[in-house]
């Protein structure tokens, strides 16, 4: 009973709460007074998400995405950004509830509805893909499928469960922040996801101090603004002239073994940070200009309050299209109508998931992630 209790007290805690997570649930501002620039801003990412993964599927189906500009800038800053964004977003979680409560709402919040989608994942590869696996290569699938399938949702799991677990230690954080960072960096091991995990960590970490000096930033005269922009602005701008294939973390690995990988890494680490940066402020100034627009709106509530569930379905999707032999790949312009279809499907399908079952509290859990209606 006493767990029960807790668990409605953190549920109504919520109600004064803006949504907690870099990915998005289907809430509406009006009920959280949430900050739509931000919301404008994941709603950008997550379809820079859906466009990366069809320049790799649809336009090259091979290896030449690696030397595509286009794939090299998105994938730059769009996952590193949504994770500081998520560490933005989560200090009130990490301050205020305790390491029991907090846990439990964001599992709620982000690995239920992953292992739902999962499942779904599963059961259409089952009918449509029969495997010839025995009992351990069907095991090892699916556990391939549930951690690297939707990587980016343990990795915001991990990193927000670390920094809780830091801050039973020391509530100010900083040292021990920066330290947590140079340790998990600095670890060897290569094996699943935790390459991922050692690339995004630093910007959860990154988002999570910016949400408490925010106020600094903001003070902060024009002049001295400014020259901080262009410096950050031509960092991001070298740092892509010299990105090259090894620069990506699934090239790397943010392993540091030589002088060579560390460069690398560090390269990877920093053209990321500068690219967020700039592209963080340039989609602000844009929300700024543009927000009283249908066009703006929509990106900020439509998609961007629903970039969790977006990102569980495309990521399904795209999972299930490794299992398909292709034929030749097509000529650019058939390719690009090809993605434009399906990049437009696959948002028209989440959203009209959304409107369905928003308003079932259960289904509205499972689904997309969202807090059930009765405890609004």
């Amino acid at each position: 009973m006493r767990s029960i209790l807790n668990h409605i007290r953190c549920r109504i805690v919520d109600l004064n709460s803006q949504n907690l997570t870099g990915v998005g649930t289907a809430e509406t501002p009006e009920a959280n007074d949430r900050d739509l620039s931000l919301d404008f801003t994941k709603g950008v990412l997550i379809v820079l998400v859906i466009v990366g993964h069809l320049i790799q599927y649809i336009i090259y189906r091979d290896d030449g995405f690696w030397c595509s500009p286009y794939f090299k800038w998105i994938y730059m800053f769009h996952m590193p950004l949504f994770m500081a964004i998520s560490g933005y977003l989560s200090c009130r979680a990490l301050l205020q509830k305790s390491l029991a409560c907090a846990v439990w709402d964001r599992a709620l919040q982000l690995l239920l509805p992953m292992l739902f989608w999962c499942a779904v994942l599963e059961t259409v590869k089952l009918a449509a893909f029969p495997s010839p696996h025995d009992a351990t290569g069907f095991s090892l699938a699916l556990l391939y499928d549930v951690v690297g399938t939707y990587w980016f949702v343990w990795a915001a799991f991990i990193c927000f469960l670390f920094v809780k677990l830091l801050l039973i230690f020391d509530r100010s954080l900083p040292l021990l922040l920066l330290l947590s960072v140079v340790a998990v960096e600095l670890t060897p091991l290569t094996i699943s996801i935790v390459p991922l995990i050692k690339y995004t960590y630093p910007f959860f970490c990154l988002g999570f101090a910016f949400s408490q000096s925010r106020a600094h930033w903001t003070r902060m005269r024009g002049g001295y603004k400014l020259l901080l922009i262009a410096f950050v602005y031509i960092a991001a701008c070298a740092s892509f002239l010299v990105w090259h294939r090894d620069t990506y973390v699934y090239n790397n690995l943010a392993l540091v073994r030589d002088l060579i990988s560390a460069k690398s890494v560090l390269l990877m680490l920093f053209g990321s940070a500068a690219a967020s940066a700039i592209m963080s402020e340039f989609l602000s100034r844009c929300w700024r200009l543009g927000r009283s627009t249908r066009v703006f709106r929509f990106i900020a509530i439509d998609i961007g309050q629903s970039t969790l569930l977006l990102y569980l379905i495309q990521g399904t999707v795209f999972r299930l299209m490794d299992s398909i032999q292709y034929a030749e790949p097509p000529d650019l312009a058939t390719g690009l109508a090809v993605g434009a279809i399906l990049g437009g499907t696959l948002v028209l399908f989440a959203l009209l998931v959304r409107k369905m079952i928003s308003e079932n509290p259960f289904l509205s859990q499972l689904l997309l992630g969202a807090s059930p209606r009765i405890f609004r």
